[in-house]
């Protein structure tokens, strides 16, 4: 198991070999960001978006939360972490891009489909997640037979949808829109077998952007 020690050392490592050895990236970073894309990730441990995507300090803003969840566009309300992240990296940074990383075997995702409908005003993850309750619905309603597996895979790309809808919601993302100024992507990373797929807007569907290793047999599920 990690400790504290062992990521001292990982940072120290960082150091010596990244951070020294990179110090024109570093001296242009010092004076500030500009990323091209935001992307929206999920906390979990096991689907690091910097790892995925190998891209390098400075290119990607993140924003990282339980089920790469994106809430819809509301005003007068307080403690908006992801509205304020998605406002910041749009109307300053003004990056052009903007992506949903989902992925399997996400808990937030299975938390809610275990979840009652009902939720208590302290539970913070249950009053989270329910911002993604209308993919659920869905999905009980159009694969009532399917096994849970099944339902939970269905669950996790129908929250990337509602997440893309969600964002044009946000008048300064659905402004630029319009002009061709940004552009938003649904991407879902399945990591029992190493393949990316893509939500792609003319047939509906989650197509392969990086197709599974050829040893793999991979397979959506729904």
């Amino acid at each position: 198991m990690a400790d504290l020690h062992q990521f001292i050392e990982g940072f120290r490592e960082f150091q010596q070999q990244y951070f020294a050895g990179e110090t024109a990236l570093f001296d242009r970073l010092r004076a500030g960001q500009t990323p091209t894309t935001v992307l929206i990730g999920c906390c979990d441990s096991r689907v690091d978006p910097a790892i995925l995507t190998q891209c390098a300090p400075g290119e990607m803003f993140i924003i990282r939360n339980v089920a790469n969840l994106v809430p819809p566009f509301e005003q007068g309300t307080t403690n908006q972490g992801v509205s304020a992240a998605l406002q910041y990296a749009v109307t300053v940074l003004n990056v052009s891009r903007i992506v949903v990383l989902g992925h399997s075997h996400c808990g937030g995702i299975k938390a809610l489909m275990d979840s009652a409908d009902i939720v208590d005003k302290d539970d913070f993850l249950g009053r989270w997640i329910h911002i993604a309750s209308k993919a659920k619905e869905r999905v009980l309603q159009q694969w009532p037979d399917s096994d849970q597996a099944d339902r939970y895979r269905a669950c996790e790309l129908e929250a990337i949808r509602d997440s893309l809808q969600n964002l044009e919601s946000f008048p300064w993302i659905k402004e630029r829109l319009g002009t061709d100024a940004l552009s938003v992507h649904g991407w879902f990373f399945d990591f029992e077998h190493g393949a990316l797929l893509g939500f792609d807007e003319e047939s509906g569907q989650f197509q392969p952007l990086v197709s599974a290793l050829p040893t793999q047999d991979f397979s959506i599920g729904i």
